[in-house]
């Protein structure tokens, strides 16, 4: 099959073009990612496979279907940024990968609180600067403290797993309470509460018309002064504008995330040479308590691998005629 892959980078190529020496696909690596503005570059694909900020809304979908392509194959679990109402209209096939590794996205979480907590970047900065004062590091036991996990799929599940193993006490939030996590110790408690006791509260949901800012001026105002926010699952969740005000009042004491939700002009490119024009992103980078990375916390050999060979798959069991593996629409996932 021919295959359009947008948002390349050379560890893309180089995990896609190894799984797909079992599959034999057709496949043309661009760096753009698909947006109205490139969707012309898939002309004449039959499938375009596009990454997390990946533009595919009814305008680019629309064209893809007068071009014949007939499958979009998303290299992300999540799906927010396709108007699936849109793709069941022109009928294109919209593919994901649900699972890749839960133990990357928990495992980064758990490396900004600790980071965070322990000031480690502070840290870092001053012994290469031979500055060797402890003055502003000091942090506290991880042990006893209370840790509210909003969202408890596969990830939030690992990371409480993890949180668990440091002898935290835990809370949840979700409308599907897991059993894995109930055996872990984890109490189902509203988001008032969790967001009243919790020490460190860690997003861990999927981005749907729901959950949009679902961290706002209004939970953030029932956090303990002075708590951890960390947010590794999609940037939207999480009102930017309502942190900062959080961060200099210090109602937030400390804040982590690898996702922002105007992050698509910004990650996975090198700007050190550009001046930031986002002022909302810039502003955050001033606080000495926040933390950001560029949307890294999936970025483990296993996963990039996993969602190489799962993505293959779906193209493949596609052309085969048996559908996607893994498909997404309107009404329902898999």
């Amino acid at each position: 099959m021919q295959v359009a892959v947008f948002s390349t980078k050379p560890y893309d190529r180089d995990f896609l073009r190894r799984a797909n020496a079992g599959h034999g696909h057709d496949i043309t690596f661009l760096e753009p990612r698909l947006s109205p503005e490139t969707a012309s570059l898939a002309e004449g694909f039959e499938a375009v496979c596009v990454f997390v900020n990946g533009v595919v809304d009814r305008e680019v979908l629309t064209k893809l279907a007068a071009w014949d392509t007939r499958l979009v194959a998303l290299r992300s679990a999540g799906f927010n940024n396709v108007d699936l109402e849109a793709a069941q209209e022109v009928d294109i096939t919209v593919a994901r990968v649900p699972v890749y590794s839960p133990h990357a996205v928990a495992e980064h979480g758990a490396a900004l609180i600790l980071a965070l907590n322990r000031k480690i970047h502070r840290a870092y900065a001053r012994v290469r600067e031979g500055n060797f004062s402890l003055a502003g590091l000091m942090g506290f036991d991880l042990v006893g403290r209370t840790v509210g996990i909003v969202g408890t799929g596969t990830i939030g599940t690992v990371f409480a797993r993890i949180r668990s193993g440091f002898g935290c006490r835990l809370l949840a939030n979700d409308p599907l309470p897991n059993r894995e996590c109930r055996a872990l110790g984890v109490e189902y408690v509203g988001a008032d509460r969790l967001f009243s006791e919790s020490d460190i509260v860690a997003v861990h949901a999927p981005l749907t018309p729901d959950s949009y800012h679902l961290v706002d001026e209004r939970a953030l105002a029932r956090m303990k002064r002075g708590a951890m926010l960390i947010n590794t699952s999609r940037g939207a969740l999480v009102d930017t504008r309502a942190v900062i005000r959080a961060l200099k009042d210090g109602t937030l004491g400390a804040l982590g995330i690898d996702v922002y939700e105007e992050e698509a002009d910004l990650f996975f490119e090198d700007l050190s040479q550009e001046v930031i024009r986002d002022d909302v992103f810039a502003r955050l980078l001033t606080f000495p308590n926040v933390l950001v990375t560029a949307h890294q916390a999936f970025f483990t050999e296993e996963a990039v691998g996993r969602i190489a060979e799962t993505t293959l798959q779906n193209i493949s069991s596609f052309e085969q005629g048996n559908g996607v593996v893994h498909p997404v629409t309107a009404d329902k996932l898999a």
